[in-house]
């Protein structure tokens, strides 16, 4: 049986779309294999948008925002059943930690101390591991906020975990505010030396999910420069100029028109898999990039206060995955824009640290606006 959440009601500000009382609504969403019990919390907020997040790896299963003529639509990439995103998910709309991205060879050194992760990805170790944040149930709480219906996620870390120092203690709050944002607000806190990156994952694809390729997706990343990456995919050390490269969105530019040239690092990426240097104050909220897609009329603005952005093009769907509604996801039918700090970050000392001591906070702030234009 639903828990119906009742929140207080705004005014509507989106042209078109009818005033609701914003709400929250829990349902199951099934056992996981290691017997653990998941729930799925749909987050409505004063203007009909909706966002569903399981305490599976705080994943966001659905979000349903209007197009330019107030029709709503579900622009993340995903899956239906609990079992899908335990056994095939190329981690759909998680909560990633406790390091986004690659560490190269699963090694770093900190205070003189050597720490070995797992490998799972062409040598390297991404994601968090075998078992990431991803991957684990939350502790879930609703809350009533005057910003919109909020869901906040808790989860305890054992020192040691998939190979990292120090109990990590995480807060991550996940808000649907009425200006149709999908705000999302991390903090950690530990009892020895660790290195964290969190970020969120989904795929996203503004013409609604499964509704063809993104390559007609316009693009703005406010960065003038991007970290180059080997045949694995971690960075060489070196931040790169985006001037005179198929990298460079400094004025809107589709995801299509350069994808295809001859480019080393498109080749290593398979297309677009890499880290954007955002040109703002490190820590400080600020954008980092806006997508339009002509056809709905949707637009998406990332703002962050991570020092950089992984933009992925969707570079390894293949075909053989069937989302939500029997849409099979493709080659180039997602994108993902992952603001974070840079990968591998713990084995390069130019890079902005992701060192977190015990008295310290880890804060990060991601927020994803959405809006339209005619």
């Amino acid at each position: 049986m639903k828990q119906l959440i009742p929140l207080i009601a705004l005014l509507a500000t989106a042209p078109m779309i009818q005033a609701v009382e914003p709400s929250i609504t829990c349902k199951s969403f099934g056992t996981t294999t290691g017997g653990q019990k998941a729930s799925l919390y749909t987050l409505i907020n004063a203007n009909g948008a909706s966002a569903s997040i399981s305490n599976y790896g705080g994943t966001v299963t659905s979000l349903m925002m209007p197009d330019r003529n107030g029709k709503m639509g579900d622009v993340v990439l995903g899956f239906n059943k609990l079992p899908d995103y335990e056994k095939k998910s190329p981690y759909f709309g998680c909560l990633v930690g406790r390091y986004g991205n690659r560490i190269a060879k699963g090694e770093f050194t900190l205070d003189g101390n050597t720490y070995h992760l797992p490998i799972n990805n062409n040598g390297q170790s991404l994601h968090g591991g075998l078992k990431g944040f991803d991957k684990v149930v939350w502790n879930a709480t609703p809350l009533e906020t005057k910003q919109g219906p909020s869901l906040k996620l808790t989860y305890v870390s054992k020192d040691g975990e998939e190979g990292y120092p120090g109990k990590l203690s995480v807060t991550a709050t996940y808000t649907l505010t009425n200006k149709n944002e999908l705000k999302l607000v991390y903090s950690a806190k530990t009892d020895k030396p660790t290195v964290v990156n969190l970020t969120h994952h989904s795929y996203f694809n503004l013409a609604g999910q499964g509704n063809g390729d993104i390559l007609g997706h316009v693009v703005t990343i406010h960065a003038n420069k991007f970290t180059p990456v080997d045949k694995v995919l971690i960075p060489s050390g070196e931040l790169a100029s985006v001037k005179g490269t198929p990298f460079d969105f400094r004025k809107p530019t589709s995801i299509g028109a350069r994808i295809q040239e001859k480019d080393e690092q498109l080749k290593n990426g398979k297309g677009y898999d890499h880290n954007w240097v955002a040109d703002k104050w490190p820590g400080h909220l600020g954008l980092i990039a806006k997508i339009e897609e002509p056809k709905s009329g949707r637009v998406l603005e990332v703002i962050s206060t991570e020092p950089g952005v992984q933009f992925y093009s969707g570079n390894f769907l293949d075909g053989t995955l069937t989302g939500k509604g029997g849409k099979v996801y493709n080659f180039r039918n997602g994108f993902c824009f992952e603001p974070q700090h840079f990968p591998d970050s713990p084995n390069h000392k130019n890079f902005p640290s992701t060192v977190l001591r015990p008295g310290q906070t880890y804060k990060n702030t991601i927020i994803y606006r959405f809006s339209s234009e005619s």
